[in-house]
């Protein structure tokens, strides 16, 4: 059987713009998303931490470094510039992987700053 579970998570970065004229999707500083592991076109939770909105959508690469943050399509209604998001990645395992699996999340601090990865342990 396979369990849907946590992959990686991006903690509280900021929304540096929200563009609903774009096709859709979220965009990440690469730098981000290889902390992470996350892929262009992996699919996301997102919870905007001011609002309550939760939302999915799929991941897009920024420049590295850039520290962008963009809300696309739709959901860019649901989001305002500076609110800070989690951004959530799930995958599905088996029990076996799920073992030695350790999610990685990237804790952001103040301007997009990345803080620190650390990883959660499995019980």
């Amino acid at each position: 059987m396979l369990r849907e579970v946590l992959f990686a998570k991006i903690h509280r970065a900021e929304v540096t713009a929200a563009r609903p004229d774009y096709v859709g999707s979220i965009t990440l500083d690469a730098d981000w998303m290889e902390a992470t592991g996350l892929r262009a076109s992996d699919r996301v939770l997102i919870s905007n931490c001011r609002n309550a909105e939760r939302f999915e959508t799929y991941v897009l690469w920024s420049e590295h470094g850039s520290r962008k943050l963009e809300i696309n399509g739709a959901a860019a209604h649901l989001v305002e510039v500076g609110d800070p998001l989690i951004i959530m990645h799930f995958a599905l395992m088996s029990d076996e992987e799920y073992r030695s699996h350790r999610p990685k999340v990237l804790v952001m601090g103040p301007g997009n700053q990345p803080l620190r990865v650390q990883r959660y342990e499995p019980r």
